[in-house]
């Protein structure tokens, strides 16, 4: 009985632990008005004679409270513009939507597997991104739009930064501007004006998502050139930069 009962005992333990992730995720989702639907992504939608707001993004990231702090700025922001006297052309729009990128191995999601799961390799472990493209409409004659990427670690259990993704013996920008300056021009069709002073500048780089391809760049209106140019993201092969990654 006493062996019937640890077992029933750590059963119960692992479906704890399993619906854990599940639950803050859901927490977080609800702390911004919104829930979560059966593909495991957080929808937020408000619309009212003031402004209309969108959020969808990923609810299964791994650190749930670093998007919910992120779009809770930004939306108290935008509400407190659109509560202004004076405003005009409403409604407002704020609509940010997070797409979900990964690298390495699959993550184990079964829920109900007792038995632990190997470890991948180190070099297998991956990175899970989400990269939010904002759209921003406060009635102005030129609407904002602009990026902004959450990284993680899943080896490492922790954030991943543009600092933290290269070894620090490493001259990353030396590969990687040449590399971003040819796709934004091919897509622009003409010559891409990107100063070295902004191209080698690290700050503008620290919006990315890692796939097991690609590294990809994101950068807003007027951040990497002229604003005529519009928000723009710009992919470097993983090829060009893997003997600099940590």
């Amino acid at each position: 009985m006493r062996n019937l009962a640890a077992a029933l005992l750590a059963a119960g333990a692992v479906t704890v632990l399993a619906n854990a992730p599940v639950a803050a995720a859901q927490s977080a989702c609800a702390e911004l008005g919104g829930s979560v639907d059966d593909e495991q992504t957080c929808r937020v939608h408000v619309s009212n004679p003031t402004y209309t707001l969108d959020f969808t993004f990923p609810a299964d990231y791994p650190d749930q409270q670093a998007i919910t702090d992120y779009l809770r700025q930004t939306r108290d922001g935008f509400v407190n513009v659109s509560d202004m006297p004076g405003s005009w052309n409403l409604p407002y729009v704020l609509d940010a939507r997070g797409t979900d990128y990964r690298s390495g191995a699959p993550e184990d999601t079964d829920a109900d597997a007792a038995t632990p799961q190997p470890a991948p390799a180190a070099d297998e472990a991956g990175t899970r991104s989400v990269v939010f493209e904002v759209y921003e409409n406060v009635g102005g004659a030129h609407p904002q739009t602009w990026y902004k990427s959450f990284n993680w670690d899943v080896e490492a259990d922790a954030p991943l930064t543009f600092e933290t993704l290269f070894r620090p013996d490493t001259r990353p920008l030396d590969v990687i501007f040449p590399i971003v300056q040819a796709d934004v021009a091919r897509q622009l069709g003409v010559d891409a004006p990107i100063a070295p002073a902004d191209g080698l500048d690290p700050a503008k780089y620290q919006q990315f998502a890692l796939t097991d391809e690609e590294l990809i760049f994101f950068f807003g209106q007027g951040e990497i050139m002229a604003g005529a140019g519009g928000a723009l993201r710009a992919t470097v092969p993983r090829s060009a930069i893997a003997d600099m990654l940590a």
